[in-house]
């Protein structure tokens, strides 16, 4: 037992880390399209051209995560999940370091943008294998009835890595003279993902391959074609984790919608712009607290009372927060994104990394979950846009519009959630098994009871 709890809490930490250095990196680019792109790396003749343009290259990102999620899903299935880590990982490294290394529009023209655009496929191409592949390893390698705390470490990497990355784009944006920053400075984010990268080496190299896949290989049973697979045997789930994966929706009310309509000025609320730069900070620093103890309630419960409780109450709240906007309430507003984001929202956002992987057998469990959940998540990458045009600045009821359409999709992700079956209680080998037969609750809690105790000595 005592290297199996050794070998969990390596592959925890390897998750962790790997989903901080892939999230940190592609928020730090989301921050710099934002706040420095469109003036060097776009011809500034029409500065509102150059914004859209900026923007586009950060969506760019998500339309390559469904073909990410094929590739690199079937190399997790066939090649194990190490590989497919330490694969994810260096793309993403090597990727984000490229774009703090090239020449802007001033100096090589069209080439610029052009070279920009073609990192960015390559950071969304990376980034559709690192959560589906850090969850099955965390899960396989968890001891019985802690798989649901051990997979949460995935998600609060992610939500580090964000943090991070705010805490370093934050005080350069602000303390640096513009012209510094705007000649050299931005590039200093994107070269330190170099650091995380080799510490995400080190941490990585040390995990052994996972009983489920090696047991697999060693019996001649890895999949040939682990995407027909899944397809075959398990698209009624992959289809519920597709529309689990819409819950997306609740950071875009908070952090892009949400912006947007506080501080742009055709909006007319006027809030100051660095409230917007702290709500995603303050957000994920709860988050990284919370996501450990939901992750764990699951494991007591259930995935599906928690994952429905997140989806409902986040999506509930939304009204609250977009209305705290309409009226002009900083504090208010402020508050209930937390409560939202922060908190509520956890329900899901901790639980899925062990739910997801646990409604799909072995075999092929790296390609379905990555091929459901980032084809969920790129659809909620079109929601701003469906919003803007659904409230346009001037429109009357924004927030019962916005607030209806945004609960509306978390109701939608909680009947999916309804729909799934319970998994908390399976053994590993009958995951993905349609007659499987959880274990009795008595048995199964004193099994967790000795698993907790043992890895505490």
């Amino acid at each position: 037992m005592a290297t199996s709890s050794s070998q969990a809490k390596k592959a925890t930490a390897s998750g962790w880390i790997g989903s901080a250095l892939e999230y940190y990196d592609f928020f730090i680019y989301a921050q710099a399209a934002a706040l420095i792109f469109p003036q060097i790396f776009f011809p500034n003749t029409d500065p509102k051209m150059a914004i859209i343009a900026s923007l586009a290259t950060y969506g760019v990102g998500y339309l390559a995560r469904p073909v990410g999620a094929f590739v690199l899903g079937h190399w997790g299935d066939t090649r194990g999940r190490k590989n497919v880590l330490l694969l994810c990982m260096f793309l993403m490294g090597i990727s984000t370091m490229a774009v703090g290394l090239l020449p802007t529009y001033h100096d090589i023209g069209m080439l610029a943008p052009i070279l920009l655009v073609l990192l960015r496929l390559v950071q969304g191409f990376a980034v559709a294998g690192e959560i589906s592949g850090a969850s099955s390893m965390i899960m396989e390698h968890a001891p019985f009835g802690r798989r649901g705390y051990y997979a949460s470490f995935t998600l609060q990497g992610v939500q580090a890595g964000q943090v991070m990355a705010a805490a370093v784009f934050l005080p350069l944006a602000y303390f640096m003279p513009s012209e510094a920053f705007n000649e050299w400075g931005w590039r200093i984010p994107f070269l330190m993902s170099a650091f995380v990268l080799v510490a995400g080496f080190i941490i990585r190299r040390e995990v052994h391959e996972t009983p489920a896949f090696v047991q697999e290989e060693s019996q001649h049973k890895v999949a040939k074609s682990p995407v027909s697979e899944a397809f075959r045997h398990s698209w009624k789930h992959m289809v519920l984790v597709m529309f689990m994966a819409l819950m997306n929706v609740i950071p875009v009310v908070a952090t892009i919608f949400g912006a947007a309509y506080a501080v742009q000025p055709a909006y007319g609320i006027g809030f100051d712009k660095s409230v917007y730069l702290w709500i995603p900070v303050v957000g994920n620093i709860v988050a990284v607290l919370v996501i450990p103890f939901v992750g764990n309630l699951s494991d007591k419960i259930g995935r599906r009372p928690t994952m429905i409780a997140g989806c409902l109450g986040s999506g509930l709240l939304a009204f609250g927060y977009l209305y705290a906007i309409s009226i002009q309430n900083v504090p208010l507003a402020f508050g209930l994104s937390i409560l939202m984001w922060g908190m509520v929202y956890q329900g899901y956002n901790a639980v899925f990394p062990s739910f997801f992987p646990e409604l799909f057998q072995t075999r092929y469990r790296v390609s379905a979950m990555a091929i459901a959940q980032n084809i969920g998540t790129m659809l909620t990458a079109m929601l701003p846009a469906l919003f803007a045009a659904v409230a346009p600045p001037g429109s009357d009821n924004i927030p019962v519009v916005i607030g209806s359409l945004a609960f509306i999709i978390t109701c939608v992700c909680a009947l999916a959630a309804y729909l799934a079956p319970e998994t908390h209680r399976l053994a590993m080998d009958d995951l993905g098994d349609p007659d499987a037969k959880p274990m009795d609750k008595v048995q199964y809690d004193a099994s967790r009871e000795s698993s907790m105790r043992a890895v505490s000595h």
